[in-house]
């Protein structure tokens, strides 16, 4: 082959489009209110051509969370993305917000109308993962560790995950550690099975990050006005008296899993996070560990948090 040629093949491969991302969203969704503006932001960069969200398993074990879940998928064109629910997990209590969206069906559509009609979350991510080609799937994890646990407690799910999955990218911990984080905490002893016995690569995006990228009660006042029916205004305001900033934890283990490679974060080295008995992640430098975290410059900050709220209020189908 000709030096012409190859340049030429260089110079298309470099003009087409990536490939969409293709996500699996694990989430608690109905403890907090940056879960379901983690989820508006994988509808915006699936809307953009960046990602593929395959499923949404729920880790909070409230029978309202799936309904939630399935009425935003609705909102943005997307309501046949399969859900999976766990079974005897963590915070069954509804929550502050779930019930904004879930009791009201006229005004917030979906076909799921109770997460106990939705399957279990294992079974679901054996079906889903079986389905994908080799090394494409990039799982987000932002609740408890208890269904992915789960799936690689089960033979067959580990391998799935072994051959399928790339990347996860995980909300929970604290890097350095200055208090038991709530993801951790909750399910402590699958967050320090997922520690030891996960087979690939984790990013963690640690309690710090999102806490340091304020998403602002402007942007729900005025930047989802253009749908007198979006799910997200009334769950935020029902979450909190208005006005009320919010750390955009579960939003940045999204972008991150998404855009890696746009600047919007740094990496720590290479290492290993543990997790002891008190709920504490500790980080240990490890040449061609498995786990690394996010870190945040002060340059970073603004263009990160304006990518966020872009995303987060995009206009479904833009």
């Amino acid at each position: 082959m000709s030096k012409h040629t190859l340049w030429l093949a260089a110079l298309l491969a470099c003009s087409l489009p990536a490939a969409p991302v293709s996500l699996i969203f694990d989430t608690d969704m109905g403890n907090d209110i940056d879960d379901a503006l983690a989820l508006a932001v994988i509808h915006a960069l699936e809307s953009r051509g960046e990602a593929k969200l395959l499923a949404v398993t729920l880790t909070k074990d409230n029978p309202k969370a799936a309904p939630f879940v399935d009425a935003l998928n609705t909102f943005y064109g997307r309501g046949d993305t399969p859900i999976g629910v766990v079974r005897n997990g963590s915070t069954p209590e509804e929550g502050k917000y779930l019930g904004a969206v879930a009791d009201d069906a006229k005004r917030f559509p979906r076909d799921l109308m109770s997460g106990k009609d939705a399957p279990e979350a294992v079974g679901l991510l054996k079906r889903i993962l079986k389905e994908q080609p080799d090394g494409s799937v990039v799982m987000v994890q932002v609740g408890f560790s208890t269904n992915l646990v789960r799936l690689v407690g089960d033979a067959e799910g580990l391998e799935l995950v072994k051959r399928k999955v790339r990347l996860l990218s995980l909300m929970g911990g604290a890097f350095p550690t200055i208090s038991a984080e709530y993801n951790i905490k909750i399910d402590l002893a699958s967050s320090k099975k997922l520690m030891a016995d996960w087979p690939t690569p984790i990013v963690f995006s640690g309690f710090e990050i999102g806490k340091a990228l304020l998403y602002p009660a402007e942007s729900i006042e005025k930047d989802y006005a253009y749908a007198p029916n979006h799910p997200i205004p009334p769950a935020y305001r029902a979450y909190m008296k208005m006005p009320y900033d919010r750390p955009t934890w579960d939003l940045t283990s999204v972008l991150y899993a998404v855009r890696p490679d746009r600047g919007y974060f740094s990496l720590s080295p290479e290492g290993r996070v543990s997790v002891d008995d008190g709920g504490y992640t500790r980080f240990t430098p490890e040449k061609g560990g498995p786990h690394r975290f996010l870190t945040l410059t002060e340059a970073q900050k603004t263009r990160t948090l304006e990518a966020l709220v872009e995303l987060s209020s995009q206009p479904p189908g833009r």
